[in-house]
């Protein structure tokens, strides 16, 4: 059996409808199930996510990692889906998240718009290192600013 370590980055676009209050619920249930499941299934991690587009980062042994994806894929709460990478590698970026979630931030927005921009509004263009960045960057932020460590 193969544990090598792989991570996957993934970009799509929302389709879940509502108003804020019914997509708060609907994401505090996908962050749920996701860090129960997660943590069965070995599989460590980040959301992004602005109320348009989610930007995920999965990390684990190849083949947990890819049936997760291949039950996102079938997820009718988003639509556009572009991997932005799958590949092999050496440590975890997120060892103590079964997901972490960067959301609900007024900035949050601007720093899609940043990634888009920096590759000049195509898709192709996005890389996941680019993803995982801003994530662990966010996250890094978010725990100096809270002044504790989400355990999430």
């Amino acid at each position: 059996m193969n544990t090598e370590l792989y991570r996957l980055v993934y970009l799509s676009q929302n389709n879940i409808a509502g108003d804020g209050d019914a997509l708060h619920k609907e994401i505090s249930q996908i962050l749920r199930a996701a860090r129960e499941n997660n943590l069965k299934n070995e599989i460590t991690g980040a959301l992004m996510f602005n109320s348009e587009y989610f930007a995920q980062v999965l990390e684990g042994p190849h083949h947990q990692v890819e049936s997760l994806f291949d039950r996102i894929q079938c997820d009718e709460r988003h639509s556009g889906m572009t991997m932005l990478g799958f590949t092999a590698i050496e440590s975890r970026s997120f060892p103590e998240w079964a997901m972490a979630y960067i959301g609900e931030e007024s900035n949050l927005s601007d720093r899609f718009f940043m990634i888009a921009e920096e590759t000049n509004f195509d898709l192709d263009n996005v890389s996941g290192d680019i993803v995982v960045e801003t994530l662990l960057a966010r996250l890094q932020q978010s725990t100096e600013t809270s002044g504790e460590h989400k355990a999430a």
